[in-house]
């Protein structure tokens, strides 16, 4: 679960737990597989002074409490309905929706799907089209089918050497993420069979023909939309970033040097410097 306090108080809404700051228009910020809220810890609170910032903990494998069992759906678009859920539980409207990694998919899943509250789109390093999971990642779709094969990996996580792996946190950052942070990530995989039923059905239920659906549905959502690439990065291809901004009607592109997939963590300054422009 995330523990930065510079986020704001920990609440919870729906099925989700999340952390807000500030006043004003609402800006969401959707975090990737295998982190949670926390990601957004160096972006959302500099933003604060003129949005209400809100930072959920998405069932991504970093969350604290798993879904019910009967929530089977974690497929892309189930995944875009618990966020559009939490955003009607929230009762927000005109929403900018900030996505990174798988939450730039889920993202692009809600907007195709469920658009309604969702007034601005800015997608930042993230699955699109047919890479879905990443290539690199794709190894993990048969290892969340054993459920001691998974329960073995998340022991191994804790091990710095195993973190900078590029098939794990490695190809995210160009430094190592802090080991708070790091424990923040991954210490609910490691803690909890919930947590871990969660991440194996994100995976598994991971399809390819769901992400080109989102990201070529994107083309319906005309409103202002921005897309930021990390120049550096290694799971997500620069040109699934610029084929983003030309479907969306209202689409432009913007690329941050020295970075890779996790910009929010790796190179933050211009990420806000271009989310307080648009």
């Amino acid at each position: 679960m995330s523990v930065g306090e510079e986020l704001g108080r920990r609440k919870t809404a729906g099925r989700l737990e999340y952390r807000e700051r500030g006043d004003g228009p609402p800006m969401v910020f959707a975090h990737g597989a295998g982190v949670n809220g926390d990601l957004w810890r160096k972006v959302a609170p500099r933003l604060a002074d003129r949005y209400r910032c809100i930072v959920p903990d998405l069932p991504l494998g970093g969350h604290r409490l798993p879904l019910p069992a009967e929530v089977a759906d974690c497929s892309l678009f189930g995944q875009a309905s618990i966020l559009a859920a939490f955003l009607e539980a929230l009762d927000v409207h005109d929403v900018t929706l900030v996505g990174n990694d798988t939450g730039g998919a889920i993202s692009q899943a809600l907007v195709t799907s469920r658009p309604e509250r969702v007034g601005r789109l800015v997608l930042t390093s993230c699955d699109a089209f047919e890479n879905y999971p990443p290539k690199a990642a794709a190894w993990l779709k048969p290892t969340c089918r054993l459920p001691p094969a998974l329960w073995l990996l998340t022991q191994a996580v804790r091990l710095r050497a195993v973190q900078r792996l590029p098939v794990t946190y490695g190809w995210a950052t160009h430094e190592p993420i802090e080991p708070r942070m790091m424990e923040s990530y991954t210490a609910p995989l490691r803690r909890s069979a919930g947590v871990r039923r969660d991440f194996a059905r994100l995976l598994t239920q991971a399809r390819k023909e769901d992400m080109l659906r989102a990201s070529e549905g994107v083309a319906g959502f005309d409103r202002p939309a921005l897309v930021v690439w990390a120049a550096d990065d290694s799971f997500f291809p620069r040109a699934h970033g610029l084929k983003l901004a030309e479907l969306l009607p209202q689409g432009r592109f913007e690329l941050v040097e020295r970075s890779r997939t996790f910009i929010p963590e790796d190179n933050p300054e211009p990420l806000v410097r271009l989310l307080s422009e648009f």
